[in-house]
C-alpha cells in the first residue's frame, strides 16, 4: 500500500521533470533561433540603409566645433553617435546595446556627482598628507599572469565586448559574435556614406565656375 501511494508523487515530479526539461529546450531553441536572425540582420542591405539613414541624422546633431564642455569633442562624438545608433539598431535585445546605451546616463550621473563634490575634494586634497602606496598596476599584472591563458583570453575579450566584463564564457561569445556583426555592418555602412559624401563634394568642387 505505501508503494502505491508514493508512486503518483514520484510520477507528478517525473512529469514536471519532463515539462521543465522541454520547457528548458524549447527557450534554448528560440533563443538560438532569434541569435541565427539577428546575425543575418547585420548582414543584410536593409538593415544597413536603416542604420545609415539614422546615422546621418545623429551625426547632425553632432557639433565639431566648440562644443560644451560636457559634451565629448570630434571624432569622441562621431563615435559614440555611431554606436548609439548601433545599439538602438538592436532594439536592446543583445547585453552590449544595453550597456551602450546605459552608459551614456551613467556618465551623465558621474559629472553630475563630480560637479558637487568639486569643493569638497579640493579642500580634501589640500588637507590630505602624502602616503606611501604601492603601486596597484603591479599587482594587478601579477593577478593576470598567475592566470591560465584561456582565462586571460576571457577576460580580455569580456572587456572589449560592453557590458560583458564579469560574464561566463558562454555568454561572452554569443554577445561577441553579435557585436562583430553589428560592427562589420558599422563600418561597411560608415564607409559607403564616407565614399557617397567624397564623391559628392568633388562633383560640387568641379561643376563651380572657375575664378575670374
Amino acid at each position: 500500500m505505501a508503494s502505491l501511494m508514493t508512486n503518483p508523487v514520484t510520477n507528478t515530479n517525473s512529469d514536471r521533470s519532463k515539462r521543465k526539461k522541454k520547457k528548458n529546450s524549447m527557450v534554448k531553441q528560440n533563443l538560438q533561433r532569434s541569435q541565427k536572425e539577428d546575425h543575418a540582420r547585420w548582414k543584410s542591405e536593409a538593415q544597413q540603409q536603416i542604420y545609415s539613414s539614422k546615422l546621418l541624422q545623429a551625426l547632425s546633431q553632432v557639433s565639431l566645433g566648440t562644443p560644451s564642455p560636457s559634451a565629448p569633442r570630434g571624432g569622441r562624438a562621431v563615435r559614440e553617435a555611431a554606436d548609439r545608433v548601433l545599439a538602438v539598431a538592436a532594439k536592446g535585445r543583445t547585453r552590449w546595446s544595453r550597456a551602450i546605451l546605459t552608459s551614456r546616463l551613467k556618465l551623465k550621473f558621474r559629472k553630475q556627482k563630480r560637479s558637487q563634490r568639486g569643493s569638497a575634494a579640493a579642500v580634501a586634497a589640500a588637507t590630505r598628507t602624502s602616503r606611501s602606496k604601492k603601486p596597484r598596476v603591479s599587482v594587478l599584472k601579477l593577478k593576470a599572469k598567475s592566470l591560465p591563458t584561456v582565462q586571460r583570453k576571457v577576460k580580455v575579450l569580456g572587456r572589449l565586448v560592453p557590458g560583458c566584463r564579469k560574464q561566463p564564457l558562454p555568454v561572452i561569445l554569443e554577445e561577441a559574435t553579435d557585436y562583430i556583426a553589428a560592427l562589420e555592418m558599422q563600418v561597411r555602412a560608415m564607409s559607403a556614406l564616407a565614399d557617397l559624401l567624397s564623391g559628392s563634394g568633388a562633383a560640387s568642387s568641379s561643376s563651380a565656375p572657375p575664378p575670374e
